[in-house]
């Protein structure tokens, strides 16, 4: 058995340190050069981290920008539905502002106004309208020339367009701020 209680191996380990540290220049180098791996495997396992913590910033991101790219699709077809729908309100507002213009051309349909029966005066300059379907149980009314029925007619069909217009700009405003 060897002095001091020493193993063989541990000669070798001691001979290793005792050659690296003459052959480097001594204690000091070996030390810086310990240092220096230690030094290495940190800024490495930083390098490391920071990659890590970069591709989850990149991951988020990707799936912030997929949830905001569904969102947009999302507001783009519930936009195109309510436009179609409000095109659709506006043609058949304006189909059925010609079928009455074309009634009113051809005398199908005549409008008349209701008088006033506390007012002498009209009861007595217009004549009532003739027929048995009266809606108001007798009242004097009286008929409107076709030239002002058809502006009548036209005022309505553009107080029609404009509140269906309203109507679509609202809904936009709404589907936007939801």
């Amino acid at each position: 058995m060897p002095a001091f209680g020493l193993m063989p191996m541990s000669y070798r380990v001691i001979g290793v340190v005792v050659f690296l540290a003459v052959l480097g220049g001594g204690s000091a180098a070996l030390a810086w050069q310990f240092q220096d791996w230690r030094y290495g495997r940190q800024l490495a396992e930083q390098a490391k981290l920071h990659a890590e913590a970069l591709n989850q910033l990149t991951l988020a991101a990707a799936t912030q920008q997929q949830t905001e790219q569904d969102k947009r699709l999302a507001l783009e077809q519930r936009l195109s539905t309510s436009e179609h729908t409000h095109y659709r309100a506006l043609s058949d507002a304006q189909r059925d502002q010609g079928r009455l213009r074309d009634r009113l051309a051809t005398a199908d349909v005549r409008l008349s106004v209701l008088l006033d029966a506390r007012d002498d005066a009209s009861v007595c300059a217009v004549p009532s309208a003739s027929g048995g379907s009266r809606v108001d149980h007798g009242a004097a009314r009286a008929r409107l020339d076709p030239a002002h029925a058809q502006r009548i007619v036209a005022i309505t069909d553009a107080g029609d367009r404009g509140l269906i217009a309203l109507q679509a700009c609202q809904a936009y405003i709404r589907a936007l701020a939801r």
